[in-house]
């Protein structure tokens, strides 16, 4: 039980290093040695609980995103509304962690199959429930709300990706516009 309790507080450490190295230098400055010492941990003990460096940024990251779910427990009751807002939260409340997430979305899921797999994962789930929303509320042109909700969201991520590249740029405003030519979905 105790020794249970101990790897706990290691992945706690581990976790809380990422998130403030992520915050203070970004993801190139974040790396493991640098998380390790955050920490006061060896890398033994890192790979004991990730297995890479990217492992612990992909938590750090979906809690993020986890943090501005609108239907956390998964009941089926978001609509394209609060999707597309806790889109726009991820990004206003969370600048340094929406940034690493397409860094690594973009680097890593072209470098090496696991970020890839992680990557597609959560657009499939992000697909499903944009769709689903999509459809309860008759919002897109009602032939195909999967298409709808891949349209929206591929329309979404290349707003963030500009987002990313220029802090400057208004991505709410361009997320409703989104969001509107493509489900009919204003601005709340």
């Amino acid at each position: 039980m105790a020794r249970n309790q101990v790897g706990i507080r290691t992945e706690e450490r581990i976790v809380d290093a990422t998130r403030e190295l992520l915050a203070e230098v970004g993801l190139e400055g974040t790396t493991l040695q640098a998380i390790c010492d955050r920490a006061g941990i060896r890398s033994g003990s890192f790979y004991n609980l990730f297995p890479t460096k990217e492992d612990a940024v992909l938590r750090v990251v979906g809690e993020a995103i986890a943090a501005v779910d609108p239907d956390p427990a998964g009941a089926g009751s978001d609509t394209v509304t609060d999707l597309v807002e806790a889109y726009i939260r991820f990004l206003s409340d969370r600048p340094e962690l929406a940034r690493v997430y397409v860094q690594v979305a973009v680097n890593g899921g072209l470098r090496s199959a696991e970020p890839r797999e992680h990557f597609l994962r959560h657009h499939r789930r992000r697909i499903d429930r944009f769709a689903d929303a999509i459809a309860r509320s008759a919002a897109g042109d009602g032939t195909d709300p999967v298409a709808d909700a891949e349209v929206l969201l591929g329309a979404l991520d290349g707003l963030a990706f500009r987002w990313a590249l220029d802090p400057t740029f208004d991505f709410a405003r361009h997320a409703w516009l989104a969001a509107e030519r493509c489900c009919g979905v204003r601005a709340p």
